[in-house]
């Protein structure tokens, strides 16, 4: 292993380590779901108040899903005897990945997780255990429990219990990787009842996929079942009895001998088991899901330049078509607990597979090629399963699932109307910080140059490596070189990236060209030859200097110094764009529910009804660059009054914006909290607003807008980005004083969606 490679792998150890300890400790947390500040409210919570429910539960026990979290509360279990590839480590040391996968059903279906680690690997006694605490839940993932324990848990516990309850470990993989096969066959132009399949592996993954595999229509006489000893065929022995459902009647007894001429191979097994010799030998159009992580059965580069007929599938996200099971299990839970659905049945599993299959064959929508940085793409050999990203899933899966438990008769809580029920889930997709997941998996596939000044600091030290440790851009550090390189020996931090010290020697032929173009710029606004010279040593002129000349693909700067003290340099030195009279910024304050977007934040002491127009108009381009549809409330005191000078400029900006852009969905005067609300929206039906409340609000000066983002930022309520500058010609971005790491990741994020876009362009 070379010195790079033990050194990023160290750094990535610690930078996961640190992600955990941090406070709060974990991944997941409990918050209160109902008012508790008032004594009265404690009193409904707890006693005497709580009585009531629980006598009402006590004379029907179903009511429980009416008066408790149980409808949407997931239990995670596992002992930790088959930990990722982690093996046998204990159920201690599982509880982080318990975590993780509770963080995975609330972030992408809103489903509450607690993680339960149970130290008993005997099975008996493990799902007495699990019996015991069931009442508690409305669904259990199993997970991490090593085969051939988890077939007989699986089932005993499928047997006894009556919630949805399911081994995501094996029918997870086998849901997702049919999904993929059903499109990968109609890709080769093959049938699944006449294929011949190799499964390399034979755990609980493979055997689940297996089945699964056969009852989508697979003769199981076609398969040929492979474990570390070769093929499971009529002359081995001491076979478990899930292997004994597999035993092929043939001498074939290598992985080698049995993919001559194999329509198929599934790997769940371990990296590099597969040759180029192997795949060559395999019939035409061969199927690959090489699915072992983080190292495939056989490298996807390998395998295409091998057979570039090869239709491809791995575990993996830098390829495409991922096999991942964050495309099941959080909907196939959703749908389960959305009816009080009584297990999980094949009829559910069938209606999750052929979901996912078909949502692949549909138009993909413009805010999934965002999310990938892709301008086109559609059912083929390099897309043949969703996205995870994909927010279509959560409908699509959830309501399949639903209805599946509905016609096989296992949901006691039948929805009547499905288009609510979409409406519903649709609700949903606001949670958490998927904007952000979206925007740095854009960042991650064509990432930009990005310099970061006040390189010196920690915070921006420290936002630097995750930026290169994660691929969202190239950092490049401007500041004192030396300070720099003592800060980062200080911290640990170890970074391959330029480092650009202004008053450096090795900047002698930057500095010249930079001052030439300084002067050329200035020398009418009193700055003379020798003005250029010394400012060209001056970070805040050498930064902005490398964009104009493209040195740099985009600047952030800002963190310890006053905005317009930054800002200067830079508006002397960037142009605006065509059209643009006057630069704003907006701030994305990132909720719980949603993303909200506020301008002018910065800049704009009292804005022209004129300059309110074009703060919009720009706000409402970026906004949609982030794949999002701008609602804007033009924001004032009174709703459609008009009576203040505030109001009445707010309602001029309005009708330039009406008259111009008639097409634009934004509207005002509107106090914010009615802009906000649906039910407020109602009584104004002539807004263009109409009832969906809006996400982009335009305040009338700069004082309103400052103070309303602070105080948002103060309360810790919210993640707050920026501010993001708009109507320049070039990607620059000014930091709040102080920002933490997240905040100075997040905006250089935006600064490589925003150098992408102009490149497109």
């Amino acid at each position: 292993m070379s010195n790079k490679t033990h050194r990023d792998q160290e750094q990535f150890r610690n930078a996961a380590l640190d992600y955990h300890r941090n406070e709060p400790k974990g991944k997941i947390e409990v918050i209160p779901s109902k008012p508790h500040s008032s004594q009265r409210d404690l009193s409904l919570a707890y006693s005497p108040g709580v009585a009531e429910p629980c006598l009402e539960i006590e004379k029907n026990p179903s009511s429980i899903y009416e008066y408790t979290t149980k409808g949407n509360l997931v239990a995670v279990i596992s002992n930790g005897t088959a930990v990722l590839g982690l093996g046998d480590i204990g159920a201690e040391a599982s509880k982080p990945v318990m975590e993780g996968k509770g963080l995975l059903f609330k972030i992408f279906a809103d489903i509450n997780v607690f993680d339960i680690e149970i130290n008993e690997k005997d099975p008996d006694k493990f799902i007495e255990i699990v019996k015991g605490i069931s009442p508690t839940f409305g669904g259990i993932n199993l997970e991490d429990i090593k085969a051939p324990e988890a077939f007989y848990i699986e089932q005993r516990l499928k047997e006894e219990l009556n919630i949805p309850l399911m081994h995501d470990d094996q029918h997870g993989t086998a849901i997702i990787s049919a999904a993929a096969l059903i499109n990968a066959l109609e890709l080769a132009d093959k049938k699944i009842d006449e294929v011949k399949m190799v499964v390399n592996g034979a755990g609980a993954a493979a055997i689940a996929c297996t089945k699964l595999y056969i009852a989508l229509g697979l003769k199981k006489e076609n398969v040929m079942m492979c474990d570390s000893k070769g093929v499971i065929n009529h002359k081995r022995e001491n076979l478990t009895p899930e292997k004994l459902d597999f035993i092929a009647q043939t001498d074939i007894s290598t992985l080698e001998q049995a993919l001559e001429g194999a329509d198929v191979f599934v790997g769940l097994s371990k990296g590099d088991v597969m040759t180029a010799k192997m795949l060559s030998s395999m019939a035409e159009n061969p199927v690959v899901f090489a699915l072992a992580n983080p190292t495939p059965e056989i490298d996807y580069n390998l395998a295409i330049a091998t057979r570039p007929d090869v239709i491809m599938a791995t575990g993996r996200s830098d390829f495409p078509n991922q096999v991942n099971n964050v495309l099941g299990f959080p909907y196939i839970f959703r749908g389960a607990l959305d009816v009080q659905a009584t297990g999980i049945n094949e009829e559910m599993k069938l209606a999750a597979v052929k979901a996912i299959a078909e949502l692949a064959k549909e138009p993909v929508p413009e805010m999934v090629k965002l999310a990938y940085n892709v301008k086109n793409i559609g059912f083929g050999r390099e897309y043949f399963i969703p996205k995870p990203f994909d927010n279509r899933l959560l409908t699509k899966v959830s309501i399949a699932v639903a209805k599946a438990a509905m016609e096989s008769g296992i949901s006691r809580k039948p929805i009547a109307d499905f288009e609510e029920y979409e409406n519903q889930l649709l609700d949903r997709m606001g949670r958490d910080e998927k904007l952000i997941r979206m925007m740095q998996n854009r960042a991650r596939s064509n990432p930009k140059r990005v310099t970061l000044g006040n390189a010196e600091e920690y915070n921006v030290l420290k936002a630097a490596q995750i930026l290169y440790e994660e691929g969202i851009a190239h950092p490049i550090l401007l500041g004192e070189k030396k300070f720099i390189k003592e800060q980062m020996e200080k911290f640990g931090i170890h970074l391959d990236v330029p480092i650009v010290d202004p008053m450096d020697d090795d900047q002698d032929d930057n500095r010249k060209k930079y001052r030439e173009t300084l002067w050329r710029l200035r020398n009418r606004k009193g700055v003379n030859e020798y003005i250029a010279k010394r400012l060209v040593r001056q970070r805040d002129y050498f930064g902005p200097l490398m964009l104009q000349h493209g040195d740099t693909d985009a600047l952030i700067v800002g963190y310890s110094k006053n905005y317009r003290t930054v800002l200067r340099p830079v508006l002397e030195i960037i142009e605006k764009a065509k059209g643009v009279d006057k630069i704003a910024s907006m701030m994305m304050i990132l909720s719980d529910k949603k993303p909200y977007f506020f301008a002018d934040t910065s800049i704009h002491v009292n804005p022209t009804p004129e300059e309110m127009a074009n703060i919009a108009k720009m706000a409402e381009y970026a906004i949609k660059s982030f794949a999002i549809q701008p609602r804007i409330a033009m924001l004032s005191y009174e709703n459609f009054s008009a009576n203040s000078e505030t109001s009445k400029k707010v309602a001029k900006a309005v009708n330039i914006l009406h008259q111009k852009y008639p097409d634009m969905i934004v509207d005002g005067e509107f106090q914010p909290d009615f802009a906000m609300s649906a039910d407020h929206l109602q009584d104004y039906p002539f807004s263009k607003l109409g009832k969906t409340p809006a996400n982009t609000f335009i305040f009338p000066n700069l004082e309103s807008a400052n103070l309303s983002y602070k105080i948002i930022r103060g309360m810790k309520v919210a993640q707050v980005v920026g501010p993001i500058l708009l109507g320049l010609k070039q990607p620059v971005h000014v930091l709040q004083m102080r920002a933490s790491v997240d905040e100075i990741v997040n905006l250089a994020t935006i600064a490589v969606l925003d150098a992408q876009m102009r490149e497109n362009q």
